[in-house]
């Protein structure tokens, strides 16, 4: 297409340019709408009792961190895939509610994924996931926080600050379990 607009003059040219700027700027504002984001804590804790933790004993998770102030069961059955969950949290000293469901639970990678289905974080992500994870790897045991979104505009910031709540609730239970 270029090419044909070198023969046809500058002015196609131009425009030729211009709707190929506009095209790649459109791609790439899509583009900055979803994304990934990841964080890892070393814990020393075993893997199983926080992959247990965060599978099927979520409504003792407010009672190990100042972070969560309650987990409820709203419909399903605990410990498998479709369980929903209301979450009342803390982030930057402000309430919020989440409502979650159980989307995967991978017992071979100690994996729960959990799906936003309701609540604040639906004002302002069109999709919202997170996955907690658990591995050995050597003497480490390490928890893997992913959080995959989609923004509902471009103005809406990444969930950085969602990452380090997760991580800090990570270290918070992680002090706690070592104290018992």
């Amino acid at each position: 297409m270029i090419t044909l607009c070198i023969f046809v003059g500058k002015m196609w040219l131009s425009t030729c340019m211009l709707s190929e700027s506009k095209r790649e700027r459109e791609r790439m504002e899509g583009l900055a709408l979803s994304g990934q984001k990841v964080g890892k804590v070393t814990i020393k804790s075993d893997c199983d009792v926080f992959h247990q933790l965060w599978k099927e004993q979520q409504h003792e998770i407010p009672s190990l961190t100042s972070n969560i102030n309650t987990c409820h069961n709203l419909d399903g059955e605990v410990g498998c895939v479709g369980y929903i969950l209301s979450w009342n949290y803390i982030l930057d000293g402000k309430d919020y509610v989440a409502k979650t469901q159980i989307i995967d639970i991978d017992e071979e990678k100690n994996s729960v994924t959990y799906k936003v289905i309701g609540g604040d974080l639906q004002e302002l992500y069109k999709t919202f996931v997170s996955n907690v994870r658990v591995e050995t790897d050597g003497s480490d045991n390490i928890v893997t926080w992913t959080i995959d979104y989609e923004k509902l505009s471009p103005s809406v910031p990444d969930p950085d600050a969602l990452l380090d709540f997760a991580i800090k609730t990570t270290k918070d239970i992680e002090t706690h379990k070592l104290q018992t």
